[in-house]
C-alpha cells in the first residue's frame, strides 16, 4: 500500500538539511531501486523553486510499504528525522487515484 510521509522542518534548518541530504538521497534511491517510491521532494519555504537562503519548510514522500508500522519506522530512521531537521513527521495511507 502507499504512504505519504509529511516531515515539517524545523525553523532554520537548511544547514542541517544539507549537511542529512547525501544520505537522504541515499534512502530515497533505494526505495526508488525497488519500484516502491512514487515522488519525494521538499516543500520550499518561499514561492519559488530554488528558496536559496529561506530553505524548505519540509518534504513530502509517497512510496509502497508493507504496513503503516513499516512506513513509520522507515520515516523514523531518516536522517531528516534523525538529524534534527524534521520537528514532526506525519504518516498516513495514501490511494493514488490520477494519474491512472
Amino acid at each position: 500500500m502507499l504512504y505519504a510521509i509529511v516531515g515539517e522542518d524545523v525553523p532554520g534548518s537548511l544547514d542541517k538539511r544539507i549537511s542529512a541530504r547525501p544520505a537522504h538521497l541515499e534512502r530515497l534511491k533505494t526505495l526508488q531501486e525497488q519500484g516502491r517510491l512514487v515522488l519525494a521532494g521538499p516543500f520550499p519555504a518561499i514561492d519559488s523553486p530554488d528558496p536559496g537562503p529561506a530553505g524548505f519548510s519540509g518534504s513530502l514522500i509517497v512510496a509502497d510499504f508493507e504496513s503503516l508500522e513499516a512506513a513509520q519506522a522507515w520515516a523514523s530512521a531518516d536522517p531528516y528525522a534523525t538529524e534534527g531537521v524534521f520537528v514532526r513527521v506525519t504518516v498516513r495511507p495514501f490511494r493514488k487515484v490520477l494519474p491512472a
